[in-house]
């Protein structure tokens, strides 16, 4: 997954600042769960806590950026360039990406400032494992949106 992420990011990298963070927070997020998905001694509640609820700071951030930013600026491409191909995309797709933000959102309000025992803790890392390939799911889907509604209109965008 984490080659996959270094592969999106080189392909799409330089199509425009605002996705270039993106592609790098997505990075940052995954290389994250990665360190986090490797624990395995869940009696370490205090010091478990806050790796957990640094990463759903950083999925939270990563997921908005995609909401409010990165899909608004694709639609708003494709709206512009009449790509009524890519819109139908988007009209197929955005629902699954949101159905991913919502196993996030219940990740992360499942931590939110709660002291957690060890047997909660060893079930937030079960669904952690859940987080992984709803992520590598997300991805895909992002990723597929940015290769149509980006690239298919890129000859069509004015240079800066």
């Amino acid at each position: 997954m984490l080659e996959h992420c270094r592969n999106a990011r080189e392909r799409w990298g330089g199509v425009s600042d605002l996705i270039d963070r993106w592609l790098k927070e997505r990075q940052d997020v995954l290389v994250r769960y990665c360190e986090l998905s490797a624990e395995n001694d869940y009696s370490q509640t205090e010091s478990l806590r806050p790796k957990l609820i640094l990463l759903c700071e950083m999925l939270m951030d990563y997921v908005s950026a995609g909401h409010f930013e990165i899909y608004e600026q694709l639609v708003r491409e494709a709206r512009e360039f009449n790509d009524d191909e890519g819109l139908g995309l988007v009209a197929k797709v955005y629902p699954r990406i949101t159905e991913t933000t919502q196993v996030i959102l219940d990740f992360n309000d499942k931590i939110d400032g709660r002291e957690l025992s060890e047997s909660e803790m060893q079930a937030l890392f079960t669904e952690l494992s859940r987080v992984g390939e709803i992520l590598a799911s997300r991805f895909e889907l992002e990723d597929l949106l940015i290769a149509h509604l980006h690239t298919a209109n890129a000859d069509k965008v004015e240079p800066a």
